[in-house]
């Protein structure tokens, strides 16, 4: 038998891709959780002080300071604390309490020490924990990235808007359109959803047991614990849900996760299309020196920016399903499948942004193949028989032409097979129709027949 390894990553997140997904370990790791669970019961005990609740006093700003410097200075010695104390407490929210406790009694604070996680419930301090580290790792680092990847496909559209390609609808050839306006296309449905990921709420509770503030009232009856639970929680920065059990009912993140899923599908569909056109010879791909394509074949330079953000979104898909399908349920008041579940939402964000890189880096190393595009459009002539059909039935109607049956005229001409200029210019010439229509057919060529494909990138998703 080999020898142990020394302790290992067994997340690829990390270990292999750890410097692509580090920036999502700030907020969504379990030191970035307990970081911010610190975060609120510090602020929590603030607001009860402000307001002289119970006797006390607010604090002097020296002594907001110190106690807020407990989660701005969160660090190692933080870190070990609580896996210390969690290891005898087998809970982490009570550890986090335990913590916050003892650096009362280090600042001389002891008198107000019985307000650390007053009247609270774990669920109180861990929605709002979660509220504020998902909304963090959203806002500063996920979504840069994906509107990163969404500039990069704007420039992309805007420089080959007027690049003429040959369509494929069921894998055949179609009306052409221009590379541009089929990068426009992702542009335009990646805003869509972004736009309804940054709309979206983050919210927390903060009602005690089963939420109905009864621990709150029997201690003082006269507050208005609503009122300052509402105003406490969106003083935080997020969204405040009155109405709860035990626990927030995670609608917000179902949402979250359903549209972050929506968004990846996009993405993948994006990939795949991008790796379809460069197996056609579309796009070229620019060799990165030093590296390997093949460890066999010396010519080849593999796609594999965009089979990697392909699998990775895959992966996230799954996952941010998962999310969604079991966070939406809690039996009756509260059962703890959230609990592990919610553990996993960075490992969802981290395939996600891992698949993000890769496309940013992917579509920054290829170029288009122009001649390839028009050679392709030139080899199919047969697609103009949509244009000339439908100029045909436009004659029929304005009573210049005789035609019965233009779109049959035009299959039987083409359809299983190869027709080229000199064909399509001799049928032209000997339909009933008038000669303006004439002379527009005989100009048609299909890298012409892009119709508004070059005006719909300038109107809709240029800068």
């Amino acid at each position: 038998m080999p020898t142990s390894l020394p302790p290992q990553p067994l997340s690829p997140l990390d270990g292999r891709y750890r410097a692509a997904v580090a920036d999502l370990a700030d907020y969504l790791s379990e030191a970035g959780l307990n970081r911010a669970r610190v975060e609120v019961e510090v602020e929590w005990i603030i607001a009860l002080t402000d307001r002289s609740l119970f006797g006390t006093t607010p604090l002097q700003p020296g002594d907001k300071d110190a106690l807020r410097a407990l989660y701005r200075d969160f660090g190692q010695a933080e870190i070990d604390w609580l896996a210390d104390k969690e290891a005898v407490t087998r809970h982490d929210v009570k550890a986090v309490e335990y913590l916050v406790r003892d650096r009362l009694s280090t600042l001389g604070l002891d008198a107000i020490a019985e307000l650390a996680h007053f009247a609270c419930t774990s669920e109180d301090i861990n929605s709002a924990s979660y509220a504020l580290t998902v909304q963090r790792a959203v806002e500063r680092v996920w979504l840069p990235k994906l509107r990163s990847v969404i500039d990069k496909l704007r420039a992309l559209a805007v420089e080959h808007k007027d690049a003429a390609m040959l369509s494929r609808t069921h894998g055949q050839p179609a009306t052409p359109s221009t590379m541009g306006k089929e990068l426009a296309v992702f542009v335009w449905r990646l805003e869509r959803v972004a736009a309804q990921i940054a709309g979206g709420e983050y919210l927390a509770k903060f009602s005690g047991a089963t939420g109905t503030w009864s621990a709150h009232l029997a201690a003082d009856p006269d507050v208005d614990w609503p009122e300052l639970s509402r105003t406490f929680i969106e003083g935080l920065g997020i969204g405040f849900n009155p109405m709860t059990t035990q626990i927030e009912s995670h609608d917000w993140q179902v949402e979250l996760y359903d549209r972050a899923r929506h968004a990846g599908g996009i993405l993948h569909n994006l990939a795949t299309d991008v790796w379809t056109y460069i197996s056609m010879g579309f796009f070229a791909q620019i060799p990165v020196a030093g590296a390997t394509g093949s460890s066999t074949m010396p010519h080849k330079i593999n796609p594999i920016r965009f089979e990697n953000a392909e699998a990775n979104l895959e992966i996230a898909g799954g996952l941010f399903g998962t999310l969604a399908q079991t966070l939406v349920t809690s039996r009756q008041q509260r059962d703890l499948t959230d609990s592990t579940t919610q553990r996993n939402i960075g490992v969802a964000f981290g395939h996600s942004l891992l698949a993000l890189d890769n496309l940013e880096r992917g579509l920054g190393e290829i170029s288009l193949s122009r001649d390839v595009l028009l050679g392709d459009l030139d080899a199919n002539w047969e697609v103009l028989a949509e244009a000339i059909q439908t100029v045909v039935r436009a004659e029929i109607a304005a009573g210049r032409s005789q035609i019965t049956d233009p779109y049959a005229l035009l299959k039987d001409l083409t359809r299983g097979r190869r027709v080229g200029a000199a064909e399509l210019a001799e049928f032209v010439d000997g339909l009933d129709i008038g000669d303006a229509a004439k002379e527009r057919l005989r100009a048609l060529t299909p890298a012409d027949y892009t119709g508004l494909a070059e005006q719909l990138v300038d109107t809709l998703i240029a800068e």
